[in-house]
């Protein structure tokens, strides 16, 4: 199964796909400004582009897993991102990757696509 996930902010979305047989994940690159209607545009053709099955967003809890402002306003863009397409989209816990990625937004995908890929196929 193709994923591709996002790690979404109104400046700059990273974005990373999965291989068709969703075990590898790879930088795609980033979207700028999708908080407005020309960004959000581009995105969904970036996404039409890669064709996944499956749409997966970072979701920025706080430490303690709760959701604060920025959760929330991811939570909104989730919503936009399943009226606009037919594909699937899920969130999945993003706390740790944005650092692991030393701010490459399209690494900080990759990371939470290939966290996301290890959680679905049960590795520890």
């Amino acid at each position: 199964m193709k994923v591709l996930a996002l790690d979404y902010g109104s400046a700059r979305t990273g974005i990373a796909v999965s291989d068709p047989t969703g075990t590898l994940a790879r930088p795609v690159g980033v979207a700028r400004a999708v908080a407005t209607p020309a960004g959000f545009d581009g995105l969904l053709a970036t996404i039409r582009d890669e064709d996944p099955e499956l749409l997966v967003v970072g979701l920025p809890l706080t430490l303690r897993g709760e959701r604060g402002a920025q959760a929330r306003e991811t939570m909104r863009f989730v919503e936009l991102l399943r009226g606009a397409l037919a594909v699937p989209v899920e969130t999945y816990d993003e706390r740790f990757t944005s650092s692991l990625a030393g701010g490459d937004d399209a690494r900080a995908a990759a990371y939470l696509l290939s966290s996301y890929l290890e959680w679905r196929r049960g590795a520890p």
